[in-house]
């Protein structure tokens, strides 16, 4: 599947919640099977659908978390206290239960298996979430390409992934995740401590000349910070894409 998907191509698909993973206290990891599903990229997006009983109807984008996998895609859902979406999936969800998806969208977001140099993945709380999509293509395929992970999330207990991104990083094939911890860290902590800025990115992207790509995901402020910083630091704008979200309702 290549380029972008055009919404007017796309069809609203139902989706069965075959498992239910917390992530964090927050968030929580959905596996749906989809039938029919035509299958998507790393990084790319689900719009999804709820209709109340009186036929009030609210949508929401999810990024994909999951490497392609046949008909199943797993979403990871931050719950948002004053979501009209987030809480739903969140909390009433059980398997068995049928929502619809339409997807998947995007195609300028999306992991590439023949980059060459470093790529630079920068994760902002949830914003891991079409991040880790890549990562797990990456291990899928087995590929080599170097691949840094920087994560920045308040407190060690909102680090999503955290076992799997370990074991992703014990494998020894040039995945290497580093973290910053915003509010508090733990005792032994070995990691960063600050928000991420161009200084703290001086220290763990690549050189320009060694940097295939950039893929940036979270709130709007944070990633429009990590893009200026990594462009003062002389990387092309054309090598760092973006993927932001703001508040929308959850």
């Amino acid at each position: 599947m290549e380029g972008t998907a055009l919404l007017g191509r796309l069809i609203w698909r139902a989706a069965e919640v075959v498992e239910l993973r917390p992530e964090t206290s927050q968030t929580k990891t959905i596996t749906f099977d989809v039938p029919g599903w035509p299958g998507h990229r790393a990084g790319q997006h689900v719009d999804v659908r709820l209709t109340a009983e009186d036929g009030y109807q609210a949508e929401r984008s999810y990024s994909i978390a999951s490497a392609a996998d046949g008909s199943r895609i797993e979403l990871t859902v931050e719950r948002l206290e004053d979501g009209e979406v987030s809480p739903y999936l969140a909390d009433e969800l059980r398997a068995g239960d049928v929502i619809e998806l339409r997807g998947p969208v995007g195609g300028y977001f999306v992991w590439n298996a023949h980059a060459q140099g470093t790529v630079l993945l920068v994760a902002g709380g949830s914003g891991i979430a079409p991040l880790m999509a890549m990562a797990r293509q990456r291990a899928g395929e087995s590929s080599g390409i170097p691949t840094r992970l920087l994560y920045s999330a308040r407190t060690w207990d909102d680090v999503i992934y955290r076992d799997e991104l370990a074991e992703l990083a014990a494998r020894g094939d040039g995945f290497e995740p580093m973290y910053t911890l915003t509010r508090a860290q733990p005792p032994d902590w070995e990691g960063y401590g600050c928000r991420v800025d161009t200084e703290l990115l001086g220290e763990v992207a690549p050189d320009p000349s060694e940097l295939a790509v950039a893929f940036v995901c979270g709130p709007t402020p944070f990633v429009e910070a990590v893009a200026n910083g990594l462009v003062e630091l002389g990387n092309a704008p054309s090598r760092i894409k973006t993927e932001r979200f703001g508040p929308t309702g959850g």
